[in-house]
């Protein structure tokens, strides 16, 4: 397993006697990806930030959005507002990055972020153990990417995407990827696909993904909803309608 970073493994990044380090495939994805999305090195920002080796970097960033798709009980942050409540959801809103999306009334929220704040994610998820979540992973771009456009049409996005998770021809047979829908709205590009490990229950996964400038430079927000087969209706649909609720400030 990929070693965790000082600053994710920092008291100071988690004082929540909750939080382990343990690799758990009830609760995330993939924990090493995430690391290794958080953990690149100021040397890659800067050739990313250039655009050098665009297609390199653009399969980058596919990875990046990929190991998107992933939750870990981050603590919660004091940083962020978190206001006009309505019925069962809440507006949570990031003035930092300029984002708001509604969330569950009695669901928790945590942050963590690169130093340099060049990346960060954020997750919303219940108090309970459970295996439904939603996170807001944010990372720069270079000058090539100015648009969703930038990746090409949504059909073949999503199926980069999604084929490039899939590992079921391996043998062993891995993790199989399986892509649902996809469609483009309003300048994002919103996907639905499945993931399942071998024994494993099926985790269906909604995601929007979008752009945006914070005045330096482009920045990619992937917003990802999961839940698995095990789960109710109810937590499916709290899960569509958070991300579909996702919009710029």
């Amino acid at each position: 397993m990929a070693a965790i970073t000082p600053w994710l493994s920092s008291p100071q990044s988690f004082s929540n006697p909750r939080v382990s380090t343990r690799y758990s495939s009830a609760r995330c994805t993939s924990l090493p990806a995430v690391v290794s999305v958080l953990d690149s090195s100021n040397e890659e920002h800067h050739q990313i930030l250039s655009g050098d080796h665009v297609g390199m970097k653009r399969r980058e960033v596919m990875l990046q959005i990929a190991s998107s798709a992933i939750f870990f009980p981050f603590i919660v942050s004091p940083a962020f507002a978190e206001t006009n409540a309505s019925d069962a959801f809440r507006v949570y809103t990031d003035e930092a990055n300029k984002f708001e999306i509604s969330i569950p009334q009695d669901w928790q929220v945590g942050q963590a972020a690169e130093p340099n704040g060049f990346k960060s994610i954020t997750a919303f998820y219940p108090e309970e153990t459970s295996t439904y979540n939603v996170s807001v992973a944010i990372t720069g771009l270079g000058p090539d990417f100015t648009r969703m456009e930038s990746f090409g049409k949504v059909e073949a996005f999503a199926e980069t995407l999604v084929s490039g998770l899939d590992r079921s021809w391996q043998k062993p047979a891995g993790v199989t990827a399986k892509l649902v829908d996809s469609r483009s709205s309003k300048g994002f590009y919103y996907i639905e696909y499945t993931l399942q490990n071998p024994g494993e229950a099926r985790k269906h996964l909604y995601s929007a993904i979008g752009m945006a400038t914070n005045g330096w430079y482009n920045r990619l927000y992937t917003v990802t909803g999961q839940f698995t087969d095990e789960g109710s209706a109810d937590q499916s649909s709290k899960i569509q309608k958070a991300v579909k609720s996702f919009k710029f400030i």
